[in-house]
């Protein structure tokens, strides 16, 4: 090796010891005529080394500086560098590699640095602490997820990237074949079809840290590339698949952050819908849906009437404390979001300091209509109530989407609040010829309580289907996977899928369990989500190397780009001129 020690490692222990270290000049001052101090950055941190003024390095010049590890004079010592206690005197500076001035500063102020930039210059950002902080704890995550994995008898198994095209999700990103020209592979959108297939072959417990592609913008929590731990056991119910998973979260948090987290809560879709409007809640903060639909019974405001509105609800949220925030145009402003949200409107009221109820609606209220509202909602002086009727699913999910504007801190902001969800719908709504249409996929296997209603009443059905959900993002989904043929083609033909159809579509995934398939359950979650959490960043792109912008396009690399001619004609592509 070129050094002997990092610079961020050093301590007093070291003293009097010559030592070699290798980094960057992070920073150069100049002290009196004959003397500079040099910073010097590694990955592990900073160390001062007091060099000759005449040696000519400038910050970010790639350095090896051999010296004496000294004890800094009295009055210099920096408390807030591990390394602050000591120096590197006596020093032979060799310059390994000269630079330009970097196109932004790498120290934190960085984080000011317009997105486009730092990911056009990637290769400068992944110097900052920042990134080396959050790319070291990805790592981490990693080796925690892999061990846990491994201590509970799973088999790392690496599936195919070249696959065929599946009509399940999203948007995939397709590859044409040379040597069959006019023919594509799909890149996975995850290993869903192939981990089922292990459980068909005997692996019992199989798993992966997958690399997963899907054509679908980018965003926050959204990649084109992603990994994602994805995993399958035999012989397993719902219970099993839960807690195979959620030990190896807690085991990664732990590894992370030095404590492990309390277990992990659970609630069923339908809880979770009725109690926080959306099937990944942030249970980090209250404002949970309170029922009024009795209170307002007999009412003669018409918009909580519910005339000819089938399972009609109406359901408030107490913004607590929200009502100095929210003036006229804000709340103008969130009316109009929840309309979007699929709300006909939202009804506001402000808690004045005398406990009155401060709204255009209000003078429509009975007194004893006032009195319940304030004390379902538990309303005092300086409180912001925020009320939807309509149909049960249409009041629960416009009011969880309000509660989020209103309440919800950032995503990275502790306590974590880890939850499983549970039980989702089977199916949910219909499509343009009258057929179900899936909740997750296809493969989920029926609640068994619920199978008898698939022919009467199908919208009704529970699937063994789940989700981990940590501070309102969701982290991944699984389910119970159906291994029975005759009730997976009885699924088929519920979603309009003919015998033929589903033959040209998953015949190769469909044959083999004729052959003996194990029950088995299954889970996937995306490290880059947890991973981002964990560190403290509201968005993946910071813990990925390498990521891609909303645009999906990469400034550094210029990807994606055109191909020649020649190449496509190869592959049996043409590419048709843009659309007028």
């Amino acid at each position: 090796m070129l050094r002997t020690n990092l610079c961020g490692e050093l301590t007093k222990s070291e003293l009097g010891e010559t030592v070699t270290v290798c980094g960057w000049v992070n920073k150069r001052r100049e002290h009196g005529e004959h003397l500079a101090f040099v910073d010097l950055r590694d990955h592990s941190g900073l160390v001062q080394c007091v060099v000759d003024n005449s040696v000519d390095v400038r910050g970010e010049f790639v350095v090896q500086i051999t010296g004496t590890v000294s004890e800094r004079p009295e009055g210099t010592i920096n408390t807030e560098l591990t390394t602050g206690e000591i120096e590197i005197t006596d020093t032979k500076v060799e310059v390994l590699s000269i630079a330009e001035p970097p196109v932004f500063p790498l120290g934190d102020t960085a984080a000011d640095v317009d997105e486009m930039v730092r990911l056009k210059h990637r290769y400068l950002d992944l110097r900052r602490n920042r990134m080396q902080t959050n790319l070291r704890i990805r790592s981490k995550v990693n080796a925690a997820i892999r061990s846990s994995m491994v201590d509970q008898g799973f088999v790392e198994v690496e599936t195919p990237m070249l696959m065929p095209s599946t009509p399940e999700g999203a948007r995939e990103f397709l590859v044409p074949s040379r040597q069959k020209p006019g023919n594509f592979y799909a890149l996975p959108q995850s290993p869903q079809l192939y981990k089922q297939l292990l459980m068909v072959g005997g692996v019992d417990r199989y798993f992966q840290l997958a690399r997963c592609l899907r054509d679908e913008d980018p965003r926050a929590d959204r990649q084109y590339e992603f990994t994602q731990l994805d995993m399958e056991m035999s012989f397993a119910e719902v219970d099993d698949v839960l807690a195979a998973v959620e030990q190896t979260v807690l085991d990664a948090a732990e590894a992370v952050l030095g404590e492990r987290p309390s277990k992990v809560e659970r609630l069923t879709w339908h809880e979770a819908m009725n109690r926080f409007g959306i099937d990944k809640p942030d249970l980090r903060f209250g404002s949970e849906l309170v029922e009024l639909t009795d209170i307002f019974s007999g009412t003669e405001f018409k918009a909580f009437a519910g005339e000819g509105v089938d399972k009609f609800a109406i359901k408030g949220i107490n913004a607590k404390g929200k009502a100095a925030d929210y003036g006229r145009n804000k709340l103008d402003s969130l009316t109009d979001e929840a309309k979007l949200f699929g709300a006909k409107g939202l009804v506001w009221i402000k808690i004045a300091e005398d406990g009155a109820l401060e709204s255009p609606v209000t003078k429509f209220f009975s007194e004893d209509e006032s009195a319940a509202l304030k004390a379902a909602l538990d309303a005092e002086p300086g409180d912001l109530l925020l009320i939807v009727a309509d149909t049960w699913l249409t009041t629960c999910t416009v009011l969880g989407e309000v509660r989020n504007r209103v309440g919800r801190p950032p995503v990275h902001e502790g306590p974590y609040k880890y939850l499983w969800v549970t039980d989702f719908p089977m199916f949910v709504g219909t499509d343009d010829k009258g057929n179900p249409t899936p909740g997750h996929h296809p493969f989920c296997h029926p609640h068994p309580d619920d199978i008898e209603k698939m022919d009467t009443d199908p919208l009704e059905v529970r699937a063994l289907a789940y989700d981990l959900v940590l501070n309102g993002w969701e982290l991944g989904s699984g389910s119970i996977r159906i291994h029975d043929p005759e009730l997976q083609k009885r699924v088929f033909s519920l979603l309009g899928i003919s015998d033929e159809e589903a033959e040209s579509k998953f015949g190769f995934f469909l044959k083999p369990f004729k052959y003996g398939a194990p029950p088995h359950g299954g889970f996937a979650y995306g490290i880059d989500r947890l991973t981002a959490i964990l560190a403290g960043e509201d968005n993946i792109r910071e813990v990925i190397a390498f990521p891609k912008p909303s645009s999906g396009a990469d400034p550094m690399t210029g990807a994606p780009g055109e191909i020649e001619p020649g190449v496509l004609e190869e592959v049996g592509v043409k590419v048709l001129p843009p659309a007028t």
